[in-house]
């Protein structure tokens, strides 16, 4: 099945550590900043179909030994506003059963359009566009 490409805004309508939530081919999509990579997943928990991508975002804490705490991946971890379910937003795996139990996640491409442009010619004070 070919891949459909579906242009949702420009890079600066959503700053670093902020969302928007968009509708493609009929799903609600949450595109996400974090720190200038963007990701973004199914606007649709699925625990009880609670509009994920209103959640808050967060780090995840871990830890190596009893009385260690570690917190990595600031704005990375997605929380359901409804029961609190944890997905990453790189994957869309749960952060409870990530082998389990899952949101689905998009790719995102952040594209630089160019203008097309045509070369001009002038000819006895008259401006002609080549186009071949």
């Amino acid at each position: 099945m070919a891949l459909q490409r579906h242009t949702v805004g420009q890079v600066g309508e959503i700053p670093p550590g902020n969302r928007k939530i968009v509708q493609v081919a009929g799903r609600s999509i949450g595109i996400f900043n974090v720190e200038g990579r963007f990701f973004a997943v199914r606007n649709s928990c699925p625990h009880q179909g609670g509009p994920l991508c209103l959640g808050p975002t967060m780090g995840l804490v871990t830890s190596d030994r009893p009385g260690q705490f570690n917190y990595e991946r600031d704005g990375e971890i997605l929380r359901c506003p409804w029961h609190g379910w944890e997905f990453d937003l790189a994957t869309g795996r749960s952060v409870f059963d990530p082998s389990r139990t899952r949101v689905r996640s998009y790719q995102v491409e952040v594209e630089t359009l160019q203008a097309e442009t045509y070369p001009v010619e002038v000819h006895d004070e008259s401006l002609v566009v080549v186009i071949t």
